[in-house]
């Protein structure tokens, strides 16, 4: 753990993306492969669930350091990390542990999840009393199930490269599925992502290619040149994801490397008909009347283990397929596109798979028609074009200029800061997270606007004046300068306290973009936005014109 510790130390305390990759491909190079298994995929962003609950951990620190859970509290709020707060609040170590990382996970981490709780405690104090500040910090974070360290599974495909002088490309496409969270890291693995040559079980077996992925268009398509040299396809608003078929089984992974064969047992009985050697590239969609339904009815079936034949009735999912990168064994990435197409034609011409669908090719004879057909793009529930070369290659990540997403402006909105919280990291002493509203009705004039901000909500609504109801969270957007600005404000209008949510009295309007909208009986609202950020501080805006609840719920109707 201590040499863990020094790396996680040294990512953190660097801003260069060489140090970074230097600190770590030296770790990889001199730590036993058991320790490296579990290093590469916590730093990937490998997940666990979580092993025991926050509440507990909590209570725990407050026992171990003696203090009452208030002190904790705002402990916490000024440190804005769990972790960092337990670390510094529990007593430093009596002994320091020579156990290393993959011990510590395996031996005493991991094993605390089939414990009855006196015994869980008792555990945990122990081995807070073998750790110091960093090592209980890492501790708690890998209890935790998620752990977040400043560098990108790019950077650890690098780190991984350099030290055992790989191809990157090579060392990703070993990566895939290594995070996965029915996967457990363990040295063999590692040995195997180190081996000089590719393992002969890497094409037998059921791991995916890495995915290839588009730049967002910002300039005008026709800074692309021929309309010709392009194919054009609509952009769905589904999961991407690969199916494989090798050794008569099949393997659906998620963009995320995840494998999703018991959330979508419909889709993996389709692709049982495939021929082996076969891998295909697209998009999952709950598919109705032959068009894609809103991503709202695709979260339905998101994280379930056992899915009912109702289910599958209800939300009826498809794989819609819209690329080739393995035929008959035969990996075909560095093909063109265009030939790739023609073999994914070819393999749906012979024979029928419900289930799966093969993505459309847009006609457009110009950039011009090609942006009037983009516009209706929103009433055939997609989100704009994916515009890819034709003679393009299938990458890793996003590599070269041969893929690009052509997508609709987002729908926006103004509104209301009523609620904040305190980031996390550098930003811990901010209010970086936002809540915002929209008024249940359009306040006649600033004077109504001051009466109904002077009484609680209900009381409000009761005498018929609006209120504002919270219809998304956002903390993506503002630059540095802005949110210390956006603090200001906010520790200068405070209101109530909720555990780590301030209220704040509403004086700011700010836009929001966001993807898509839906209905939603779970929120208070009955409205739910996709991909909340915020686009600007509306500083012409006073509260009483921002939007209201009428607007959004014109949006879904549209």
């Amino acid at each position: 753990m201590q040499s863990f510790a020094a790396l996680f130390d040294a990512i953190d305390a660097s801003t260069s993306t060489l140090a970074k990759v230097a600190a770590m491909r030296d770790y990889f190079a001199n730590e036993s492969s058991a320790d490296c298994a579990w290093a590469t995929y916590v730093l990937a962003g490998g997940t666990r669930t979580r092993v025991i609950p926050t509440s507990r951990l909590r209570a725990l620190a407050c026992e171990a350091a003696g203090i009452d859970d208030w002190l904790f509290e705002e402990s916490y709020q000024m440190a804005g990390d769990l972790a960092e707060t337990i670390a510094h609040l529990v007593p430093s170590a009596q002994i320091s542990s020579s156990l290393s990382l993959s011990e510590w996970m395996e031996h005493r981490i991991l094993p605390l999840r089939g414990l009855d709780d006196t015994e869980q405690r008792a555990r945990v104090r122990d081995d807070w009393s073998k750790l110091d500040t960093s090592g209980r910090f890492l501790y708690v974070k890998l209890i935790g199930g998620g752990f977040r360290v400043g560098v990108a599974k790019g950077l650890v495909v690098r780190a991984l490269a350099q030290a055992f002088a790989l191809d990157e490309k090579v060392m990703a496409q070993r990566m895939m599925g290594f995070t996965s969270m029915s996967r457990t890291p363990h040295s063999d693995a590692f040995e195997a992502l180190k081996a000089p040559s590719v393992p002969s079980a890497q094409m037998t077996s059921g791991a995916p290619f890495p995915f290839f992925l588009a730049h967002p268009l910002k300039d005008l398509p026709e800074t692309l040149g021929a309309i010709s040299d392009w194919q054009i396809e609509w952009k769905y608003d589904g999961i991407r994801a690969q199916a494989v078929k090798r050794g008569g089984a099949v393997f659906l992974w998620s963009r995320g490397e995840e494998l999703v064969n018991d959330t979508f047992p419909d889709v993996v009985e389709a692709l049982h008909a495939l021929p082996d050697g076969t891998v295909l590239d697209g998009e999952l969609l709950v598919w109705r009347d032959d068009a894609p339904a809103p991503f709202a009815e695709l979260q339905k079936r998101l994280g379930r283990k056992n899915v009912s034949k109702a289910t599958m009735a209800k939300l009826p999912v498809i794989l819609l397929v819209y690329d080739c990168l393995e035929i008959e064994g035969r990996d075909v990435r560095g093909e063109t596109l265009n030939l790739r197409r023609r073999y994914v034609e070819h393999l749906f011409s012979t024979k029928t798979y419900p289930g799966i669908h093969v993505a459309p090719i847009v006609s457009a004879a110009n950039w011009p028609e090609a942006t009037q057909l983009r516009a209706q793009a929103r009433a055939r529930r997609t989100e704009g074009f994916m515009l890819k070369h034709r003679e393009s290659p299938y990458g890793v990540g996003r590599t070269g200029n041969g893929w690009w997403k052509w997508k609709l402006d987002p729908y926006t909105v103004d509104g209301v800061l009523t609620y904040a919280q305190r980031g996390q990291g550098r930003r811990a002493g901010l209010y970086t997270d936002y809540t915002f509203g929209v008024w249940t009705r359009a306040p006649r004039d600033p004077g109504e606007c001051d009466l109904a901000l002077s009484m609680p909500p209900a009381q409000a609504a009761a005498q018929g004046l609006p209120t504002l109801v919270t219809i998304a969270k956002a903390y993506s957007g503002l630059t540095d300068a802005e949110i210390k600005a956006v603090d200001k404000i906010i520790k200068n209008t405070m209101l109530e306290d909720f555990g780590p949510v301030r209220a704040v009295k509403p004086t700011l309007v700010m836009e929001l973009g966001f993807e898509g909208i839906s209905k939603s009986p779970r929120h208070k609202s009955g409205v739910a936005v996709r991909f909340p950020r915020i686009l600007r501080i509306r500083e012409d805006k006073p509260v009483h014109e921002a939007d209201t609840l009428t607007a959004l719920q014109a949006l879904i109707h549209a």
